[in-house]
């Protein structure tokens, strides 16, 4: 694609990572046929390419977001299923992140708008407040179809509502700490507590702390804050850069310290996917920070990607049961991780089966669902209609917020790494009675 930057312009960095991505696409439109807006609207600006033209004009005129820019650049899920399809290597996630900046700086949304951003961003972000509010919000959570009107801000109500849980389970084990390994140690990693996580399912951590110190390995879990990829993809660069920045501190002082890691463990593959970008996010930073930054995403590792790496094994029979397990759009996508889960829930003893459609987002994509909630509500039928037509009743998964949208009315999900444990030697997830 030619662009017609000026030399001024280029010489913002950002601009001219924008420039690059823009010159590698090359109109093809092969993006259109797996994103899934596209899919669900049949809008060409709806789509990969279509908001590619979108951002090149606005940023090539130098100009503040107009309505419609940021219409359909707030409806892109940020699934990067464009990025497994493209031919060209379209880096499309820069762009749009870059293109998300843009738009919070220069176009002021409605004041329902600003206020809901503020909050998910100062709620979801940190672990106390979401606790306090999501208790405070689940005597209402029956109100969530009753709240009248068809517009936007009724809708994002009734989606907030609706998605609170009605109860939250009890704080757990795997908060900030050392969990030594059990007998001789083989290694040492570094596991992200999380933010939302650690709050809606404790278990999850809890689980991968099990197996990990029971295969010999020292877990370390900081107390980093949120790793800033929610924030990142809302567009609020500084709050985003500022606890991306926090926690890249804390686990550089673990990789300092006396045997160091061998690796830093996601078990939410959202996170994981800025968290490899970090040396990216940071480039430009001063030459402490930017270093620190590459060390710990050369580091950054999913958790399946780290247990195939020390050969995993189950120590308990196949227990029968039928999984379909949805490849969350951060880990397949975004990180390129297809192979290894399946892998391993196969090797320990439980039959996968894929359901169709499975490179479209299941319409979670961190908080998507409360601020798109019609169309994540479509992505989410769809969803689980291929899943029930698999025949499987539970559904393993590598992300927080495919579990959170997914599971419930027949459908039970766990997290991969709660299955993993239980076939070696940990207990029966808690979901599968």
């Amino acid at each position: 694609m030619q662009t017609n930057f000026t030399e001024a312009q280029l010489a913002d960095p950002d601009i001219a990572v924008a420039n690059q991505v823009l010159r590698s696409c090359v109109h093809c439109g092969f993006c259109t046929a797996t994103c899934p807006t596209f899919v669900l609207l049949g809008d060409e600006l709806d789509s990969p390419r279509g908001r590619i033209y979108l951002i090149k004009d606005m940023l090539e005129n130098d100009r503040p977001a107009t309505a419609e820019v940021v219409r359909h650049v707030d409806r892109c899920l940020s699934c990067l299923s464009c990025m497994t399809t493209c031919p060209s290597g379209v880096n499309y996630m820069h762009l749009v992140d870059h293109a998300r900046v843009h738009v919070e700086r220069t176009y002021r949304r409605p004041w329902h708008d600003r206020l809901l951003r503020a909050v998910l961003a100062g709620v979801l972000t940190r672990p106390t407040r979401l606790r306090l509010a999501l208790m405070a919000a689940a005597p209402f959570r029956r109100l969530a179809g009753h709240i009248p009107g068809r517009g936007v801000l009724a809708a994002r109500l009734r989606a907030l509502l609706g998605l609170a849980p009605a109860h939250l389970p009890a704080r757990g084990a795997g908060g900030p700490g050392t969990y030594p390994a059990s007998g001789a140690r083989r290694g040492r990693v570094a596991l992200l507590g999380g933010c939302a996580q650690s709050v809606l399912d404790p278990g999850i951590n809890a689980a991968a702390i099990r197996l990990l110190t029971r295969l010999g390995i020292e877990v370390v879990v900081g107390r980093a804050p949120c790793c800033g990829a929610l924030t990142h993809h809302m567009g609020r660069h500084d709050q985003a850069m500022a606890d991306a920045a926090a926690t890249i501190a804390a686990w550089d002082a673990e990789i300092g310290r006396d045997g160091g890691l061998d690796a830093i463990v996601m078990t939410t593959s959202g996170c994981g996917t800025t968290v490899k970008d970090y040396g990216f996010l940071f480039r430009n930073a001063e030459p402490a920070l930017a270093a620190a930054a590459a060390r710990v995403s050369a580091l950054a590792l999913d958790i399946s990607e780290y247990l195939t790496r020390i050969d995993y094994a189950p120590s308990r029979p196949a227990p029968g049961v039928t999984l379909a397990y949805h490849a969350a759009c951060s880990l397949q996508h975004g990180q390129k991780i297809t192979v290894e889960p399946k892998a391993l829930l196969s090797r320990a003893g439980f039959t996968v089966k894929e359901p169709a459609e499975g490179h479209l987002c299941c319409g979670s994509a961190g908080t998507y669902n409360l601020m798109q909630p019609e169309i994540a509500a479509r992505l989410k039928a769809r969803k689980r209609a291929a899943i029930l037509a698999t025949g499987a009743s539970v559904i393993a998964a590598g992300n927080i917020g495919c579990l959170t949208q997914l599971g419930g009315d027949g459908l039970v999900a766990v997290h991969s790494i709660e299955l993993l444990d239980w076939m070696a030697g940990g207990p029966k997830p808690a979901a599968l009675g």
